[in-house]
């Protein structure tokens, strides 16, 4: 873990003020700009993506340890769960298949 000398966890601190900002930019960019909804989504689900590569050297000490290839494997296994989850709700939800 990350501690100065009276054991403060200075990173982790970082690491929520950085993701409350990248939340408020989100949600700014939503409201409050007069974007298309297109770029308001991209915008926000780069910002997701950003924020998620934060929590994940922040808090979970993705580059801490001996053996990275484990967890490298472990991240790409959770990506893959995601896209399938995500393109496959996408996918039922738009093609019609509630209709049969």
């Amino acid at each position: 873990m990350d501690k100065n000398a009276n054991g403060f966890p200075l990173s982790h601190v970082f690491g929520f003020v950085m993701s409350l900002v990248l939340t408020f930019v989100a949600a700014w960019v939503a409201l409050k700009t007069s974007l298309s909804f297109t770029v308001v989504m991209w915008i926000i689900g780069t910002l997701a993506v950003v924020q998620a590569g934060l929590q994940l050297f922040m808090f979970m000490h993705v580059n801490e340890g001996e053996d990275n290839k484990t967890q490298i494997i472990n991240i790409a296994y959770g990506v893959f769960c995601a896209v399938v989850i995500i393109v496959g709700s996408i996918w039922v939800l738009t093609s019609g298949h509630a209709a049969h």
